[in-house]
């Protein structure tokens, strides 16, 4: 069942604690990231960072990237977890049409993959049992199994942004401008952008039309971790196997919580 197809984010989600308020004399932030699979430490703290976040589920899908994979540790390292894709004779999908290839037992290897590697952690038990029901549902769309992970991911860390789809805010145009037109829609005047973004967005564009930019600089936290020296940049389930309720405090900053 594609529960997100077609529903908005923000009214599906039900977060107990209320988000922050914003007066007219402070900076409205507005994120605008591609969703991903099981997403690392970052994506999570630009969502934190943010009065409303925008998923840009209808932009052209790009084969090895982080919409159907992402990384945890093991004893020997980094290792993938991968959802396989249909992209042979599709021709150039969106993200939001991207398909999952159901005659591969994905969900049995990952969740395999997941226990073997961290089972012993301290906060497995907490967690797994949420992650493992979600994959274990019937999907077909990779979005819908990215976006409800993404979804229960943020209810464990206390995070209240609200999400909206790019897809339904019936907004097209060129790559810039249509950001800056996504901004200027929900009333933000200040855009918090992945650190890729220094490689294409032209401030002085988003300052003519009102909006500042800040650039994510994401100082990678260390953690407890299982199986030897801290490894950096893995999936966000790393941290909370290992961390439990610590984790929202390690992810933004002990002296950052009421910061955007």
């Amino acid at each position: 069942m594609n529960i997100f197809r077609g529903v908005s984010l923000a009214s599906h989600r039900k977060v107990e604690i209320m988000p922050r308020k914003v007066s007219e004399a402070t900076p409205k932030t507005i994120g605008i990231l591609q969703p991903g699979f099981l997403p690392w430490l970052g994506f999570f703290e630009q969502i934190y960072r943010c009065h409303t976040f925008v998923l840009y589920d209808d932009v052209q899908f790009e084969k090895g990237s982080w919409r159907n994979r992402n990384r945890i540790k093991t004893s020997n390292g980094a290792q993938w977890l991968t959802v396989p894709v249909i992209l042979k004779d599709q021709g150039f999908p969106e993200i939001r049409d991207v398909v999952i290839n159901t005659s591969v037992p994905w969900q049995k290897k990952i969740i395999k993959t997941i226990t073997q590697n961290y089972s012993k952690a301290p906060f497995f038990n907490l967690y797994a049992d949420g992650v493992f029901e979600i994959l274990s549902r019937s999907w077909k769309y990779l979005i819908d199994l990215d976006l409800e992970l993404i979804d229960w991911i943020v209810k464990q860390l206390r995070i209240s942004t609200p999400f909206l789809l790019a897809s339904q805010l019936g907004i097209s145009g060129s790559h810039v401008q249509r950001l800056i037109d996504i901004i200027r829609s929900l009333q933000g005047n200040h855009f918090y952008e992945g650190s890729a973004g220094r490689n294409y967005i032209d401030e002085a564009v988003f300052e003519q039309a009102g909006i500042s930019v800040t650039f994510q600089d994401y100082l990678h936290p260390e953690y407890p971790q299982l199986h030897g020296d801290f490894l950096s940049h893995l999936s966000i389930i790393d941290l909370l196997f290992n961390c439990g309720a610590e984790s929202r405090r390690i992810l933004i900053g002990a002296s950052q919580e009421d910061e955007v």
